[in-house]
């Protein structure tokens, strides 16, 4: 059980009802601290000694991102300045030609979908999307008939932008493999609130942003990447940290996944996400998910007894993000009117999740993602304050 009056204690804003974790979430003080302490630092010895005071803390951040993701060691994590660039330095790295398929689920990220669309236009490879099932989640049965030798990778969201929806990972990895096709898992919206285990599921690669349910600064991110895979594999990015210029027509990478990374990075942002990293591993990620599950479920529960009110999220067991509609207003509206009020939310927009937000007729959503700091009284002050709405 967490203690709630001290983690509301660590976390300066939790006066205000924050509901928009799955966007930026409010980060405690502990990494505020570590930030702040390193730009000083840096104010008073530069960014390459201040920089090379904290190796060691910088090695740890490794280490402590492969402890939470259960990862076999520091060696098989990239850190990045986003999810977007941990992403990508994957996806662009699997080699594709014409006549092979990318299968990417109907929450696909807009993001993931673009560059998707962008290298099967320039290699000839197609796209094919595998449904949902009745509950929303990805159709195994469906992706099973769909698999065969063209299939080079399964795009697969963990947890989509715009609901609740955990897709099923193991289950399609399972499938992917036995046909050699890869799996890259965007955990953007899973990594800090659902407790992962890459070995237990099996992934090829997970990408996840630390500015969301992490808590860390903006423009931090890593990359995990299987251990047996990363010799395969050459990014479409390098510098002299992924690489070393060895002859003059001559380079070797990195024999890690550090050849993912590049040098130049914002130390200080860095060493926040050392910061909540250690924070949550000190929580405990199953005591996090379960809080953030208890957190969602109270507030879906209020919203879902409420005359004109629709909930929008799908899947068997929605997780920390929960998405919604109000007769008569538009999201931005209804957000709007939320923050005069001291109610942060968000507005999940069909660009975002294109095939789904189309297939399901929805334009936009009002999405809550209430972290564990989020007292049970202040859920309930936003059913209160939804119900005034209409």
């Amino acid at each position: 059980m967490l203690d709630e009056a001290t983690l509301r204690s660590d976390t300066p804003g939790s006066d205000r009802v924050f509901l928009n974790s799955a966007g930026s979430s409010l980060p405690p003080r502990q990494v505020l601290d570590a930030t702040i302490e390193h730009l000083r630092r840096e104010s008073e010895v530069g960014g390459y000694q201040a920089a090379d005071e904290r190796a060691d803390d910088l090695v740890g951040l490794r280490e402590g991102i492969a402890r939470l993701l259960n990862a076999a060691g520091p060696g098989t994590i990239a850190l990045q300045d986003s999810a977007t660039r941990a992403w990508t330095q994957f996806f662009y790295a699997v080699p594709l030609n014409r006549g092979d398929q990318v299968l990417v689920a109907q929450a696909e990220y807009a993001s993931n979908a673009v560059a998707i669309l962008q290298q099967a236009g320039r290699t000839g490879a197609a796209v094919r999307m595998v449904p949902s099932d009745p509950s929303g989640q990805l159709d195994v049965a469906a992706l099973a008939d769909m698999l065969d030798e063209r299939v080079q990778l399964v795009s697969l969201v963990h947890v989509p932008t715009n609901g609740g929806l955990v897709n099923p990972v193991r289950e399609v990895v399972e499938l992917a493999h036995r046909v050699g096709a890869l799996v890259l898992l965007d955990a953007c919206q899973s990594v800090g609130q659902l407790d992962i285990d890459v070995g237990a599921l099996g992934v090829d690669a997970l990408s996840a942003t630390g500015r969301k349910w992490l808590r860390a600064p903006r423009g931090t991110g890593f990359l995990y990447v299987r251990p047996e895979l990363v010799g395969e594999l050459e990014p479409p990015v390098i510098d002299l940290h992924s690489a070393s210029w060895t002859a003059p027509r001559q380079y070797q990478l990195a024999a890690d996944a550090q050849r993912f990374e590049l040098w130049e990075s914002d130390v200080a942002a860095r060493l926040g996400l050392k910061a909540a990293v250690d924070y949550l591993l000190a929580l405990g990620p199953a005591e996090v998910e379960a809080a953030v599950r208890g957190k969602a479920d109270r507030l879906r529960a209020g919203l879902a007894e409420l005359p004109g009110v629709t909930l929008t999220d799908l899947g068997e067991r929605p997780c920390g993000i929960v998405t919604f509609t109000v007769d008569g207003l538009a999201a931005p509206e209804v957000t709007s009117a939320l923050s005069a009020r001291g109610i942060s939310t968000s507005v999940s927009r069909a660009p975002s999740t294109l095939l789904d937000m189309s297939a399901r007729g929805l334009t936009q959503l009002v999405r809550a993602s209430p972290h564990y700091f989020v007292s049970d009284a202040q859920l309930d002050e936003t059913v209160a304050e939804v119900a005034k709405l209409r």
